[in-house]
């Protein structure tokens, strides 16, 4: 019996509280609780996209916008993240001022709901956020709506690695160890629901398929670090 919701309305109200809750110690504790190797992931994932300089990018679910900044050191592009914690968006803006960045602006908004027109969008980025949406399909059809035709949609999320044995030890280290070390740091549930929200996350195979019904063509995904994490691509 799960502890929490996975989908649905008040799916989004938890997940928006959640991160709300857990935003100053957001960045520490993502580092710390993964050994640094986020830092990794996300980089792997920004080379995977091959992005063009003059392009227009929209990062949802930024957090406090590692993957904007991170983007914005090799890329001459124009950024725009979106997060539904207000927080977390307060956090990425206080970065920003400290970077001095110009093509750069976060905002608070909904993922199913983006406040940009149709066809706008280069690359539509999406990192370890997917699975806290609360509506898959109407996250994926406003993903194809804002993007521009031959646009690039890239997800970075959590998976379950192929390998037995280090699926074995994943599973132990998210659901016994890093809810305790997490606790030390942060009295918000985030890292009780964390490995919850990967075990009810879809497989790759679904949601390769729910990119492919969302009208996305050329989908396919690429497993890092034993299938612990993956990135999702698809073209419009």
């Amino acid at each position: 019996m799960p502890e929490f919701l996975h989908n649905g309305k008040d799916k989004k109200q938890l997940v928006q509280k959640m991160f709300d809750d857990i935003s100053p110690q957001y960045d520490f504790l993502n580092h710390l609780l993964s050994f640094g190797i986020d830092i990794y992931w996300r980089k792997k994932f920004i080379n995977t996209l091959n992005i063009l300089d003059s392009s227009n990018i929209l990062d949802v679910a930024c957090g406090t916008g590692d993957v904007c900044f991170e983007i914005i050191k090799s890329h001459n592009v124009n950024i725009t993240g979106i997060d539904i914690s207000s927080n977390m968006i307060k956090i990425a803006n206080k970065k920003l001022n400290s970077k001095n960045y110009s093509n750069i602006k976060f905002l608070q908004g909904d993922a199913e709901n983006l406040p940009l027109e149709s066809n706008s969008i280069d690359y539509l980025t999406i990192s370890y956020g997917f699975r806290n949406i609360s509506n898959y399909e109407k996250a994926l059809n406003e993903f194809y709506r804002v993007l521009k035709p031959n646009g690039t949609l890239g997800i970075l999320e959590f998976s379950r690695s192929k390998s037995k044995n280090i699926d074995i030890i994943f599973r132990l280290y998210f659901h016994k160890i890093l809810p305790q070390i997490a606790s030390l740091f942060s009295h918000s549930d985030a890292y009780r629901y964390l490995p919850e929200s990967v075990d009810f996350f879809p497989s790759r195979n679904d949601i390769m398929s729910k990119i492919t019904k969302s009208g996305f063509n050329d989908v396919k995904f690429h497993d890092l670090t034993f299938g612990i994490s993956s990135i999702f691509l698809g073209s419009k």
